[in-house]
């Protein structure tokens, strides 16, 4: 390229509302690159989204914008193209002449124009947000960067010589250290390319010869040596070129002048895990829907991308899945600095279809095709761009798919291709072309990854099992009894219904027959999900054209409830309980020796699909306080330290056993190491040591060392803690533990129970006496169902898919809210949050729904409920009445009183009862009682 004018800056404005078609004269102007909701034009939109943020200026249709360009005599008759970084559906015409049209959603819109005169000219764009060639997944959904209508990026008339490059592609060879540089010489002339490189974003300069290639008019393909010292690109030494390409003509005249930045790299997969030059490595991933509350579309300036790629790689990512779209160039110039390896995905959740297919549509299926291969063509020169995706969830034909996947190897083998993200989710099947796979399941029980949706049950072991760290996937991903002919059987043939999207939809199954082992590099996908309350003080930052009128609904909705002023106790205590269930479920990933990566949904917020609330960062890429980076990286980075034992909780004297390992991507690691341990109390040390470790080169899991510890005997519940850490090495771990002392016989013995308001039951406190009501969590209608884990995603998305599929509905609940002074647990000390020593007693129990009670009469341990129902749910309350006092709790002391943590907490409850302090503020009367415990 010889100059650009650029075309930022105002423009003429026009709302199409019923797409009638330019009416003249315009009567508005905008500020380009931009948005019309971003510039607030049109009516304000009255509508209020719940599920969503909601688009204060949102307008759907066609906008025309115009602009006078005035061409200079000196470039007059040069080749001009008009570059669009990024819009919607365009039409373009050139002083009234129409020129053409372009639907690309994920790259720039190029419009090659008429040689043009000196002087003024007008330029007339079409810009049209509806009717898409396809649905367009998250690039255009309310649910993340909503349906805009503009003009974002970069603007600008490019003009060209009599000769030019085009088509510029970049081919790495590692073993070479060369790069293969195919490009169009458009001219009618031979012109002589000239080559030259320089490193930069690395500590080490390397400068590479210029070399002279004589070129002819067409398809050319030239190789250029970088030498044997060349610099290589990886997460860890994310080294650049800016390779310049100088065009001369037989005069040594320059022509054209391009620079490309580029890594040398080969990114594979190997086996069951993916290499980078040679080396193993873990994807961290996360998933992202270009979610940009203040602008409501994405970023086009590499200093905003290297922000937020900053701050996911300060949490220990190193990957980033884009969910059904592609993020703009800056987006992949910026993971070409930090070192961040990218997947984007065609804009595409539904079902492939053959051409005998009812429903087929070609003209789909033919855009999405061309979409890919541009987004190969535009973006494919990135070293951080590594992996596609054919679209979310898919359903249909696997021919078909697999057919777009060969053929995309064969335009483009520098980018490692898998079908789709978690398709054919109940019967998925690796096809023959795929890279890798990408999913959540192998079969209905083949389960690997910690939490599922309550329809697409079973659940998780996060949401379920007793809390530990011995899960790995490693049997889901080749089951033990595999090769011994003991494979399960799988669903084959007829139609399942499945959760679909926001939705349910009835698939057919396919002609998957049997269980089958992955050969290719295995993604956990969309781990995580784990809800928290809403941050009500986060309102005030949506003050560009998305508005949290969502977030106003659930604090109102609070607030009716009487429950306002704990909002901010919600917010912390789900926040907590939400961060240890991700660091098990990243553990677990991280302990699974066959597992490749994994992509997290989600370290950030998503603000849609009901709000879902899933991050330890808000959507604005902000820490919500709930963990520090630093913290976040002892179980998610290239090297994490692991300790595998049962459980939790532990009996005064029991033995603490426990195995001590190490997955480990760093480069660079030493081939020996010292891992220091210790076992802390509030008093100090109860046990250390130290381990000297040998690495074999190449190993990335190392099993270090076991322990065996004679936990103290203590008088009292106690927190201990196990800390493991690397001699002079960021890699550290710490685990909670419990010890109680041992008890024995009837915990709540002296202590009138009973499990029904009866007569015996209202006689005792009439006259006076302390009585424990633990109804029968069974016999409840009243209630909500104890659930230890937090809500998955979003309970109003999936109560309603559950409902329309008739499964059951999530439980819904997100932890507690403890009344941790309160002398009931004096003996049972706590977080004011979920810990492991409630999950047994949760999960025992049920907690009642106190809605219709006097908003005086607070319980001391509740249950949080999500911002849909917003029940009161008392866990334990008390209260007085007639002359006597009554605690309440809904659980089954039986199954409880098997664990340790169990009979602590009854022996908590009933050496209240028996003190002075129990003496409850609020007066309750029979009736109350009644109408609560039923």
């Amino acid at each position: 390229m010889q100059t650009k004018i650029s075309l930022e800056g105002e423009w003429k404005l026009q709302l199409d509302e019923g797409n009638q078609g330019l009416a003249l004269p315009f009567t508005d102007v905008i500020t380009l690159p931009g948005t019309t909701s971003y510039a607030r034009k049109g009516s304000k939109n009255e509508d209020v989204l719940v599920s969503a943020l909601t688009d204060e200026y949102l307008f759907e249709g066609q906008v025309w914008y115009s602009k006078e360009v005035v061409i200079p005599e000196e470039l007059a008759g040069k080749v001009c193209f008009l570059y669009l970084e990024r819009t919607r559906l365009t039409t373009l015409w050139l002083d009234n002449q129409e020129i053409g049209s372009r639907n690309s959603l994920n790259t720039p819109h190029i419009y090659e124009l008429p040689q043009l005169q000196p002087g003024n000219h007008t330029l007339i764009i079409r810009v049209d947000n509806t009717g898409y060639p396809t649905k367009g997944g998250h690039l255009t959904s309310q649910d993340t960067q909503t349906n805009w209508n503009g003009i974002t990026g970069r603007m600008e008339l490019q003009f060209y010589g009599e000769s030019r490059l085009s088509g510029i592609r970049l081919d790495p060879d590692l073993s070479a250290r060369s790069v293969r540089i195919t490009a169009t010489l458009d001219s009618r002339n031979e012109s002589i390319l000239t080559v030259s490189a320089q490193s930069f974003n690395s500590d080490n300069t390397h400068a590479v010869d210029e070399r002279e290639y004589p070129v002819s008019p067409g398809s050319f393909s030239v190789n250029y040596e970088l030498g044997q010292d060349a610099l290589l690109w990886s997460e860890g030494a994310p080294n650049l070129y800016n390779i310049n390409l100088v065009l001369k003509d037989s005069d040594g005249y320059i022509t054209d002048r391009q620079e490309l930045v580029f890594g040398l790299k080969e990114f594979r997969a190997e086996g069951d895990k993916f290499t980078i030059n040679g080396e193993k490595t873990f994807l961290r991933g996360k998933h992202d829907g270009l979610i940009f509350p203040l602008t409501g579309y994405a970023p086009t300036d590499v200093e905003e991308w290297v922000r937020i790629l900053g701050i996911s790689k300060s949490y220990g990512i190193n990957h980033y899945r884009f969910h059904t779209c592609c993020p703009p160039e800056a987006a992949f110039t910026a993971a070409d600095m930090l070192g961040i390896y990218m997947q984007p995905e065609l804009p595409f959740w539904g079902t492939i279809t053959e051409e005998t297919d009812e429903g087929h549509n070609q003209a789909e299926q033919d855009y999405l095709i061309s979409e890919g291969y541009a987004i190969l063509q535009a973006f494919g020169n990135h070293p951080s761009f590594v992996m596609m995706s054919l679209g979310n969830e898919l359903w249909g034909s696997k021919a078909k798919i697999d057919s777009f996947l060969k053929d995309y190897k064969a335009f483009d083998n520098r980018i490692l291709y898998t079908q789709g993200s978690n398709n054919h989710q109940w019967v998925p099947e690796i096809l023959e072309h795929d890279d890798f796979f990408s999913g959540v399941r192998f079969s209905r029980d083949r389960l690997f990854r910690g939490s599922y949706a309550m329809c697409d049950a079973p659940l998780g072991h996060v949401q379920i099992d007793l809390p530990g760290t011995m899960k790995d996937y490693d049997d889901q991903i080749v089951p033990q009894d595999f090769f011994n002919g003991e494979g399960m059987e799988a669903a084959a043939g007829g139609e399942i219904q499945i959760q679909y999207g926001t939705e349910a939809k009835t698939v057919k199954a396919g002609d998957a027959s049997a269980e089958w082992i992955p050969h290719i590099p295995v993604i956990s996908h969309e781990i995580g999900q784990y809800a928290t309350y809403p941050n009500y003080e986060e309102i005030d930052k949506y003050n560009g054209p998305l508005k949290a009128e969502n977030f106003k609904i659930f604090r109102e909705r609070l607030e009716s409830k009487g429950l306002g002023h704990l909002a901010a106790k919600y917010f912390e205590s789900s926040g907590q309980l939400a961060v240890a269930c991700y660091k098990e479920e990243l553990e677990a990933a991280f302990r699974s020796r066959r597992l490749a990566g994994f992509q997290l949904l989600d370290l950030q917020d998503f603000s849609g699909q009901g709000t879902a609330l899933v991050g330890v960062l808000d959507a604005f890429m902000d820490s919500k306080g709930m963990i520090s980076p630093e913290d976040w990286r002892t179980f998610c980075n290239d090297a994490v330290l692991l300790a595998r034992f049962p459980k939790y909780n532990y009996v005064s004297g029991e033995s603490f056993d426990a195995h001590v390992e190490l997955s480990c991507f760093r480069s660079g690691m030493p081939s020996a190491f010292e891992l220091h341990w210790e076992l802390t109390a509030d008093n100090g040390i109860l046990a250390a040591g130290s381990t000297e470790v040998d690495v074999p080169a190449g190993t990335n899991y190392i099993d270090i060392c076991d322990l065996a510890i004679k936990l103290p005997v203590v008088e009292r519940m106690s927190t201990i803690v196990l800390s493991l850490s690397i001699q002079g090495t960021d890699i550290r771990k710490s685990y909670d533990l419990w010890i109680y002392p041992v008890k024995s016989g009837n915990m709540l013995e002296g202590v009138h129970v009973f499990d029904k308001l009866s007569d015996d039951a209202l006689a005792l406190l009439e006259q006076g006496e302390n009585v424990l009501l633990m109804p029968n969590p069974e016999s409840l209608q009243n209630a909500v169902e104890g659930y230890y884990c937090t809500d998955f995603w979003c309970y109003p998305m999936f109560r309603s898919i559950s409902e329309s599929m008739n499964r059951p509905v999530p439980i819904g609940t997100m932890g507690m809210l403890i009344d941790n002074k309160h002398p009931v647990l004096r003996e049972f000390p706590s977080e004011e949050y979920s810990t492991y020593p409630w999950w047994s007693i949760v999960e025992n129990s049920k907690s009642l729904i106190m809605d219709a009670a006097d908003r005086d009469w607070n319980p001391v341990v509740q249950t949080i409920d999500n911002f849909e129902r917003n029940h009161k749910l008392s866990f334990l309350v008390e209260c007085s009445v007639g002359a006597g006092n009554l605690l309440i709790c809904a659980l089954d002391a039986d199954k409880v009183s098997d664990t340790p943590e169990g009979r602590q907490f009854l022996s908590s409850i009933a050496g209240y009862m028996k003190s002075d302090d129990f003496k409850p503020q609020y007066k309750a009367n029979v009736a109350e009682l009644l109408e609560l415990i039923q």
